[in-house]
């Protein structure tokens, strides 16, 4: 099974969920579980890092935290471009009434 550079596969939560209970059986290394479902090796240990991380096994953002994160950015960004928005109406309107 040969992939096409460049085309991002995606997976369901549920899927990687599985994935990452076989890798925690311990019954096949993650390096076996990765070749047998045509996954990167890198991937598996990812989903395997942030089920632990999600389940207060391991440091770091929890998803759902890192979700907020995003969301929080992406506002953030947002909310940024308004006030450019808004700096270049008031200094156009500023000349208008001279």
């Amino acid at each position: 099974m040969g992939k096409k550079p460049g085309l991002r596969r995606s997976f369901t939560p549920e899927f990687k969920a599985e994935i990452v209970e076989l890798c925690r059986r311990g019954d096949r290394s993650v390096g076996q579980i990765a070749k047998d479902f045509d996954l990167t090796e890198t991937a598996v240990r990812l989903w395997v890092s942030q089920a632990e991380t999600d389940a207060g096994e391991r440091d770091g953002l929890a998803s759902s935290e890192r979700e907020e994160l995003d969301a929080l950015r992406r506002e953030n960004r947002r909310l940024r471009e308004d006030v450019e928005v808004l700096k270049r109406a008031t200094a156009f309107f500023a000349k208008e009434t001279r």
